[in-house]
């Protein structure tokens, strides 16, 4: 019973939180419905193309989802579940959803550009530069844990053939429809955008679909492994990231969100079903196990560790990046940028409840990894371990997670193209076709995914311990930054930007001081001469991030009290 009572309290605190403060913050800021959106009036039928607003919500839900709300919570939840609930919902509501919707929301007013240039706006282009630099090294942490995930619940072990197989194991069964799902997005996208299919009969035509790749991934699969499904995932995202959206990036989000809302609420009836006697799982976590644990102290590692299930920077990138250039109206900012992160707040409590039901397992190390414990608790709710509806269950939740990584995947690189060529550009340069010598090459799409993809992927087949643990806190970082950002330009338009002081210096506090912390423990270590190739690589990307927010905190600073002394 204790886990329905969490996740309905969850549900009624999130709503009270979209419906009140949510939509406080769209007064504030003037949410103009009859403006036209830079969709409309840059239409140009590759990056700037208007998406109706359930695309549109797929797409950037199914973005910002990937893996982050679901291992976030569950590695957090060593502390208990109660600090872990109390984030995702006070952090949702007044961290991730403000920072989420004022992205999206001043992009939208940006020409449906990147937070680097909303920074140019009012902070200056040397801001813009320093934050640039900082965004692309956060992407390429995302790319290599993300490509990391992927493959991970791809590979087939060495010597276990290659191509179609009969009886697939569950990384089998995943791969085939992961690969059907890109073949079947390319096919939505034909049928809507250029053969004129309404949304509601293609919706059908994919869901059907969905359920035969289903079914036909469960009696095929296809083996290949981990370092083939790595030089394919480079090539995927590299194809992903150049095609017009509607190709790709926009039915394939769309689509997958609904495995997501499938998963979320498989969830929820497996609770129920759970509180009222049915399944063989039993919520067993404590309500809180003490302020420090093998993972650090409450403070900051809890704000770190559970990320996307409460605050996550890579939403900022995602929202100015992709979302804000298919927005067709204003009033849709609210229930894409902010809904969508209370949804994934809900995602995160769902992922808690999960691993409360085999949390004896996951404390002893009885899972590889946390989306395996994920789907073995859900799966529990429903079956004892072995039986139909368990293995059923365990293969749909390993396959929605891996689609949302990949998914996270196609959207990551596709923002690291654009912040790659903003690096190389001139001030009064639109495109790489206005800049002249070796910036022109530098700027060029192909060249600047390329670079990103290949590094992203040498890193992603190397360690995903070192990346992970670089990854939170450098997503975090960048959540505190995009909160200034916006802070920044609402002051420059007169606009009430106070909501955003507390947030911001809460999240820049807890994420410099958990990278501070870590620079000192790899010092000591080098010092010691016990440090391998990761140590290295956390002490050197841990210190330039360090450097670069700190540099950016005190432009921020800068830039404050002149608004202030102008207010005066």
């Amino acid at each position: 019973m204790t886990a329905l009572m969490i996740i309905l309290a969850a549900i009624v605190l999130l709503i009270i939180g979209y419906v009140y403060y949510g939509s406080w913050l769209a007064k504030q800021w003037g949410v103009d419905p009859k403006r036209k959106t830079p969709a409309i009036e840059l239409e140009d039928g590759v990056d700037y193309c208007a998406a109706k607003p359930a695309v549109l919500m797929g797409h950037h839900f199914s973005s910002i989802a990937g893996a982050g709300p679901i291992n976030g919570p569950i590695q957090a939840s060593v502390f208990g579940w109660l600090p872990v609930f109390l984030w995702c919902i006070i952090g949702g509501i007044f961290v991730g959803g403000l920072q989420d919707f004022g992205s999206l929301f001043a992009s939208i007013r940006h020409d449906g550009k990147s937070v680097g240039e909303i920074i140019h706006d009012s902070m200056g282009k040397r801001a813009q530069k320093l934050f640039t630099i900082f965004a692309l090294l956060v992407l390429l942490l995302v790319i290599a844990s993300f490509v990391n995930v992927v493959a991970g619940t791809f590979y087939t072990a060495a010597g276990e053939g290659f191509g179609l197989v009969t009886n697939p194991t569950g990384n089998q069964t995943t791969a085939i429809i992961s690969l059907l799902f890109i073949v079947l997005a390319i096919i939505y996208g034909i049928l809507t955008n250029r053969m004129g299919l309404g949304t509601l009969p293609a919706t059908i035509f994919g869901i059907i679909a969905i359920i035969l790749m289903l079914a036909f991934g469960l009696n095929v699969g296809f083996a290949m492994g981990r370092t083939g499904w790595i030089v394919f995932i480079g090539v995927y995202i590299t194809i992903a990231s150049l095609v017009p959206v509607w190709i790709l990036l926009q039915p394939r989000d769309y689509l997958s969100s609904f495995l997501l809302y499938a998963m979320m609420a498989i969830a929820v009836i497996g609770i129920v079903f759970a509180a009222f006697g049915g399944g063989s799982a039993t919520f067993d976590m404590p309500v809180f196990t003490g302020w420090s644990t093998g993972i650090g102290t409450l403070f900051p590692t809890l704000f770190i560790t559970v990320a996307c299930g409460a605050c996550s920077g890579f939403h900022s990138l995602i929202a100015t990046g992709t979302s804000s250039k298919q927005l067709a109206n204003e009033k849709d900012a609210k229930p894409i940028g902010y809904g969508s992160m209370l949804i994934e707040s809900a995602l995160g409590i769902v992922s808690l409840i999960a691993v409360g039901m085999v949390y004896q397992t996951y404390t002893s190390g009885g899972f590889g990894s946390p989306s395996v414990a994920f789907a073995s608790g859900i799966a529990l709710m429903f079956g004892a371990e072995g039986s139909s509806i368990n293995n059923v269950i365990k293969a749909l939740l390993t396959l929605a997670v891996s689609v949302f990584a990949l998914t996270s995947l196609d959207t990551g690189t596709r923002l690291s193209r654009f912040m790659f060529s903003e690096l190389f550009l001139k001030e009064d340069e639109k495109s790489y076709q206005d800049a002249t010598g070796i910036r022109r090459l530098l700027a060029h799409p192909l060249v600047g995914t390329a670079v990103m993809v290949v590094i992203g992927c040498i890193l992603g087949a190397l360690s995903l311990s070192q990346i992970w643990a670089l990854f939170g806190a450098a997503n975090q970082l960048l959540a505190g930054i995009a909160l200034m950002a916006v802070a920044a330009w609402l002051g420059e338009a007169g606009k009430n930007n106070k909501m955003f002081f507390i947030p911001m210096i809460f999240m820049l506090a807890a994420t410099l001081t958990y990278l501070i912390m870590m620079v000192q423990k790899k010092i000591v270590l080098i010092g010691a001469g016990g440090a391998v190739w990761g140590d290295w690589f956390q002490f050197l990307f841990a210190a330039a991030m360090t450097i670069l927010a700190i540099i950016l905190v005190i432009e921020g600073i800068h830039t404050f009290q002149g608004q202030a002394a102008k207010a005066k």
